[in-house]
């Protein structure tokens, strides 16, 4: 939801947007991948890249790529959960930025939300600027790329709000950690999602268990 606002509010802008999309072996890799050929479709998106990383399944140490961890549902967890999958937004910028940087593009904009990093720690704006530095200090002098963090300091609810604004379709869209048919309603990303609809007063449109 939060990475197809971010295209959205991208070609708004008057942007080209180049797709990006990563298979990692997540327990919903299936579904994702369904929703950003939809969503791509929709934005009349031509270029698309979607890349195949078998390395966060034998890294294991997430419950989103290890199906012998349990995806939480209670709702209280301590310190990073383990729905956290290791340096992956790290890994995931380092290529966008190799794209970008073999594109000519000047911006590369990431869907992260502060409030729904569930304390993650590659979710956050500090972080994400120090890749920013990183990635302008390890490619061509002539390259400038500079990453985009539209939603970063929003609330769930003011995403779905101007989703809505912009017509997103948000029907298209899948937060749910376990499942790709029905949403399980009750893993954190769910939850997120379903108090920012239940907060801006809109009603969600994908299936729930």
């Amino acid at each position: 939801m939060d990475s197809t606002l971010s295209a959205y509010m991208m070609k708004n802008s008057s942007y080209e947007i180049i797709g990006v999309h990563f298979n990692y072996n997540q327990r919903t890799q299936n579904k994702e991948l369904k929703c950003f050929n939809s969503i791509c479709d929709e934005l009349h998106v031509k270029e698309r890249y979607i890349l195949d990383l078998d390395f966060f399944e034998k890294l294991g140490a997430s419950a989103l790529t290890d199906k012998q961890i349990d995806i939480p549902i209670s709702g209280v967890q301590e310190g990073v959960p383990v729905t956290y999958v290791p340096f992956r937004n790290g890994i995931f910028l380092s290529m966008a930025a190799a794209i970008a940087e073999k594109e000519g593009a000047s911006i590369i904009s990431i869907g992260v939300v502060e409030e729904d990093s569930s304390g993650y720690p590659d979710c956050t704006n500090e972080y994400i600027k120090s890749m920013q530095k990183s990635i302008n200090l390890g490619t061509k002098d002539e390259t400038k790329i500079e990453i985009h963090m539209p939603l970063v300091k929003l609330q769930k609810s003011q995403i779905v709000q101007k989703a809505i604004e912009l017509k997103v379709p948000l029907h298209l869209t899948w937060s749910c950690y376990k499942n790709d048919e029905e949403a399980c309603g009750v893993c954190d990303s769910c939850r997120l999602r379903l108090n920012g609809f239940k907060l801006a007063g809109i009603s969600d449109q994908i299936l729930y268990k």
